[in-house]
């Protein structure tokens, strides 16, 4: 396996710090993208740091605000400036929402899609502009099972964006495959444990809108959903199991990376589904003359 160039947005905790650990002790270069470094999240960088001489591995830390174009723009640039190239994309930053659609304002549904979606197109913006130069690279997004799996309710403005971030990856697949790069969907499931995603959650800002949906005919609704969520998910699930993936597709030989990979415990369904999608689009571009594109071709 050779040693590659990674960039982990999100990095800070939860699947994004798990992953960039494990590309590292791979023998991987990686960069922990998070923000705030030098505040918030310098505990994080510490860690991350303190993890690197433990372990005798090229983990680093950069500031990397997907929020900002920017920071992104900074980050991205560092990158090259301290390596000459980049290898490959980690889209993992992310925020979830808890709560009764209704009650969550138009603009907290417009930060999550931020957060969730936008990051992505920065961050590409910034990295794709190299990797396509060099006729070479790997795009890898974490997606979630909730964009075709199934979908337990108050948690909508997170499964739009991710549904919308899914997409998205799908349509870039295409768009880069001629210039060498490959795209890789990890899907995973809704781990309760391992990350802090549900512990992290956003609420509704209209307090008084949740109120009639938890104090009315939705009573219990919240706790039963969570409850189901994590009675569904098996005792020894491990949210480890997303890095081992992550680990596995980039070490992987161009040309042999599976388009998606689910990592669902709880299985929920979205592997069924997503095969149906996935094939349907591959027999579309076969019947408009583009099959070509399904598949990232060597650049001479």
């Amino acid at each position: 396996m050779s040693k590659q160039v990674i960039v982990v947005t999100g990095a800070s905790s939860g699947f994004g710090a798990l992953s960039a650990r494990a590309l590292a002790q791979a023998g991987h270069i990686v960069y922990a993208g998070m923000r705030a470094t030098e505040s918030r999240n310098a505990p994080a960088v510490a860690d991350a740091a303190a993890f690197a001489k433990e372990h005798g591995v090229d983990l680093r830390s950069v500031e990397l605000d997907v929020a900002s174009d920017a920071s992104v723009e900074a980050g991205i640039a560092r990158i090259i400036a301290d390596e000459g190239h980049l290898d490959v994309v980690m889209h993992n930053a992310g925020h979830m929402s808890f709560g009764p659609a209704e009650a969550f304002t138009p603009e907290q549904f417009a930060e999550l899609y931020d957060v969730n979606v936008l990051s992505t197109q920065r961050v590409n913006r910034a990295a794709l502009l190299y990797m396509r130069k060099q006729g070479k690279g790997l795009v890898l997004w974490i997606s979630s099972s909730s964009t075709r799996g199934g979908t337990p309710p108050y948690l909508s403005p997170y499964f739009a964006a991710k549904a919308a971030m899914d997409s998205l990856a799908v349509s870039y697949a295409a768009e880069l495959s001629r210039w060498g790069i490959e795209t890789a969907i990890v899907v995973p499931g809704a781990f309760t444990k391992g990350t802090n995603h549900f512990a992290h959650s956003g609420a509704p800002d209209d307090k008084e809108r949740a109120a009639e949906y938890n104090e009315g005919p939705y009573k219990g609704v919240p706790e039963q959903a969570l409850q189901g969520l994590a009675a569904l998910e098996p005792a020894d699930a491990d949210a480890g199991a997303v890095a081992v993936a992550v680990v596995d597709i980039v070490g992987m030989p161009f040309g042999t990376r599976p388009f998606r990979t689910h990592i669902d415990p709880s299985q929920d369904g979205a592997e069924i589904v997503n095969g149906v999608a996935d094939r349907v689009r591959a027999e579309m571009y076969r019947r408009i003359g583009l099959e070509d594109l399904l598949k990232a071709h060597a650049v001479a």
